[in-house]
């Protein structure tokens, strides 16, 4: 049962505040920024107004997530941290002699009140309509491109996520204690997940016996990841529970698994809009829904900055009918657009590769034909044909019998003549140098917030985690632009 209006807690210790946390608190600062009772309107209609206990304050429960994403911590941790951190407190909205929430709630809040909401979007406007209000976004040009995030799962086994979790923590421990080296359980050096778990509870075992080391804050939260992590694998034995996820490429030879976050975000460096895909999705089909957000969240578009991908005959004929300028390097292959209308190739930029409908990616390419002869040239792409012959979308792509699978693009040198003689002007290469801000923003979500990988399984959740990582580093941003 929710309450139907949030109370104000009164306190005779209140005071405190205002002598323990300073004015220029970061958490202060976003309390006095942004009033958080839209979270409650949204989420009034997963509760129910009349029956059962009364519920933890859904703002409270979504502070409680950011303050998770914004000091990287865990359930546990973010938790414990509140019990005692006034500064916690306060964002919190807690009187200063208040108990605590059990850790386990914050799963069940992200999983029963957070479900079948759009907080993605929801949260991006928010901030963006705050920058608008404030008047930080003055530029009229958004800057375009995506960022992998690995999958929580292990395409392959846990043993590689346990050994992380592990040598984090040891080295922490040597950081206060380096006596501790002779002491270790002597490490799993088979390929064996029971082994792995084995030596894992062991190094758990033995910190947990020494009061004084474990209750070193920076040791604490190393051992309750591990802890957590040891607790999803015994439950799942494997960490390759993740259907969503897909295997997508950085290059010709590097893959990841995982999904992207396609981003669009101003020259100001505040993020107006994000699409979460699963890893083999290409970054250019996204452009539509990135420029259609961004201008929903109240931003006047003129120019897009990207690299290639972006390039494509589709996006090139939407900004046209627009009057919007592209900023990107014109892609010969890309800017081919799909052969017929339901060609589903897609081109990897990074690998510079085509992709198969079923998330293959070719093994090689060649060039056929020769320059300057009056025909012209033809990019073609090969693709493995033993997994052609078990695919289960085979038919009408792959004949049976067939010693290889080829894609074609024919290269027309005429075409986009526009785009290339734009690409030879000032405003171009002014524009371009922005560029880089984006690539800088993705490195403060993955290694600030955590969103190098997924803390959870499926795109709803990883929609979930971006939404609050995003919220978290636009608030940041908005706070140093006043």
């Amino acid at each position: 049962m929710l309450v139907q209006q949030e109370s104000i807690q009164f306190s005779q210790f209140s005071s405190l505040y205002d002598l323990i946390v300073p004015k220029e608190n970061m958490l202060r600062k976003i309390n006095e920024l942004i009033d958080f009772s839209f979270i409650y309107d949204e989420l009034l209609n997963n509760y129910c107004a009349n029956n059962g206990r009364t519920a933890e304050s859904p703002v409270r429960m979504f502070k409680y997530l950011l303050l998770k994403t914004i000091y990287t911590v865990s359930d546990v941790d973010v938790v414990e941290r509140s019990r005692f951190d006034m500064s916690f407190k306060y964002f919190l909205g807690m009187t200063p002699e208040e108990g605590v929430i059990n850790s386990s709630s914050l799963t069940k809040f992200r999983k029963l009140r957070l479900k079948d909401t759009d907080l993605l979007n929801l949260l991006i406007n928010k901030t963006v309509t705050i920058a608008v209000e404030k008047g930080i976004i003055r530029s009229k040009s958004i800057i375009v491109d995506a960022t992998h995030t690995l999958s929580r799962s292990n395409p392959f086994s846990a043993i590689e996520v346990l050994r992380e979790r592990s040598k984090h923590l040891r080295k922490t421990v040597y950081l206060f204690d380096d006596q501790y080296k002779d002491r270790m359980p002597e490490k799993n050096n088979s390929d064996e997940l029971e082994k792995e778990l084995t030596y894992c509870k062991e190094l758990e075992n033995l910190i947990e016996k020494e009061p004084t080391l474990s209750s070193i804050p920076a040791v604490k939260e190393k051992l309750n990841l591990l802890k957590e992590t040891i607790e999803d694998t015994q439950e799942n034995f494997t960490l390759s529970k993740d259907t969503d996820a897909k295997t997508g490429h950085k290059s010709a030879d590097s893959s990841f698994f995982g999904y992207k976050t396609h981003l669009a975000m101003t020259e100001e460096r505040i993020i107006t809009a994000a699409v979460v895909t699963s890893g083999e999705k290409g970054d250019g089909p996204e452009l539509a829904k990135l420029l259609e957000i961004s201008q929903e969240n109240g931003i006047d578009v003129d120019t897009i900055i990207g690299d290639g991908a972006y390039t494509g005959k589709e996006n090139l004929k939407l900004t046209s009918e627009q009057n919007i300028k592209v900023v990107a390097r014109l892609n010969v292959t890309i800017a081919q657009g799909a052969r017929k209308d339901d060609d589903k190739f897609d081109y990897n930029k990074d690998a510079d590769r085509f992709v198969c409908p079923a998330g293959h990616m070719a093994i090689r390419k060649a060039i056929q034909g020769k320059k300057n002869i009056g025909k012209n040239q033809v990019d073609t792409y090969y693709f493995d044909v033993e997994k052609c012959k078990s695919c289960p979308l085979k038919e009408g792509c792959y004949k049976e019998g067939a010693k290889t699978k080829t894609y074609s693009v024919s290269i027309k040198s005429d075409l986009h003549q526009e785009q290339i003689a734009f690409q030879e002007t000032d405003y171009y290469k002014e524009k371009a140098k922005h560029r880089y801000k984006i690539e800088a923003k993705n490195s403060e979500l993955k290694n600030v917030h955590g969103y190098d990988r997924a803390i959870s399984y499926g795109i709803t959740n990883m929609q979930m985690q971006g939404a609050i990582a995003i919220f978290a580093v636009n608030l940041k941003r908005i706070l140093k632009l006043m």
